[in-house]
């Protein structure tokens, strides 16, 4: 994937949840999709459901200098897994700025068998990489799922 994806457009869903149309190339092919930002918060809670129609691969970032935000990821991972059990996920713990952070254990990635990433969005340090592995995980899954819900959507689609 391109390091230069851009936005394509942006829409404000809630006060903290955004909806980002991207496109790029990836193997010689271009592609386009959206990245939904659902902010993590409890109060937009209800509208967490609208947020897994036709996903196809999941980023769950934590803070690492807010220790409720990692405790959270298995609440999120259990919700995402209800709607969509079979979608490929990756964990991402961002502001890493403090390189000190990078000696700390975060073991819910591992336990839960899923890539782990240390992040920084503030200096974007492996930001790409992180969302170029999800994209590439996305269009392989996408490309050769057997989710009922996907089978579902592309009958509608037609």
């Amino acid at each position: 994937m391109r390091r230069t994806v851009r936005p394509v457009a942006a829409q404000t869903i809630s006060a903290r949840s955004k909806l980002v149309a991207m496109t790029g190339d990836l193997n010689q092919e271009h592609i386009s999709g959206d990245l939904w930002d659902t902010a993590g918060q409890e109060r937009f809670q209800s509208m967490h459901p609208s947020y897994y129609h036709q996903a196809h691969a999941c980023v769950l970032v934590f803070d690492v200098t807010r220790k409720i935000t990692y405790k959270n990821l298995n609440t999120w991972l259990s919700e995402l897994r209800k709607y969509r059990p079979e979608i490929p996920c990756f964990c991402a713990a961002n502001k890493i700025d403090n390189i000190e952070v990078t000696n700390k254990a975060f073991n819910f990635a591992k336990k839960n068998n899923i890539p782990f990433y240390f992040v920084s969005a503030a200096n974007g340090t492996n930001v790409v990489r992180v969302f170029t592995d999800a994209v590439r995980a996305a269009v392989a899954y996408k490309d050769n799922s057997a989710d009922a819900l996907d089978q579902i959507m592309q009958e509608l689609e037609v």
